[in-house]
């Protein structure tokens, strides 16, 4: 009666000697087997410290190098430590943002300067012709047509050019 020790949990078991010969027989039950083949590692959440275990694939993928036990917890991690402020850690340069900026100021979506108020044509205009400065008040609805005239007729422009405070 052969007997071999399990590698995972060291506890001695039977063995047929047909498995023996061809190289099994190393583990003790199917969940040791499955807990010794693993080849991650117990890490701690971030927010909560609870250990979870994480792959090796996981551990590679992590861009931040901080691991979640769950995704609430990585939520909690997003929306309270990684975007927070004006500017956020993951901010690129803000050029494309002034649409939405925009839209979420509620400003009535007409053109500034002719006062059509169809939203398929309506584009946001940079005062100052700036595309970093996102401010709200340096910027303005305009239709298409408008939008063009001003960047392309200097007395339009001028017409158009109001303080930016």
């Amino acid at each position: 009666m052969p007997q071999s020790f399990c590698k995972f949990c060291k506890k001695e078991f039977y063995i047929k000697p047909s498995w023996l010969l061809k190289g099994h027989g190393k583990y003790c039950s199917r969940r040791c087997c499955y807990q010794g083949e693993r080849g991650g590692k117990e890490v701690e959440c971030f927010i909560c410290k609870i250990s979870t275990y994480k792959s090796p694939q996981q551990l590679r993928r992590s861009k931040s190098g901080k691991y979640f036990c769950s995704k609430s917890c990585q939520t909690v991690w997003r929306n309270t430590i990684v975007f927070i402020g004006p500017r956020p850690t993951n901010w690129k340069d803000g050029e494309h943002t002034y649409r939405g900026i925009m839209l979420r100021s509620r400003v009535p979506q007409i053109c500034k300067r002719c006062g059509l108020n169809d939203k398929r044509v309506l584009a946001v205009h940079h005062i100052d012709k700036n595309r970093k400065n996102n401010e709200v008040n340096n910027l303005a609805w305009l239709c298409h047509n408008c939008h063009f005239l001003i960047h392309h007729d200097k007395e339009e422009w001028g017409k158009f050019m109001v303080p930016v405070v």
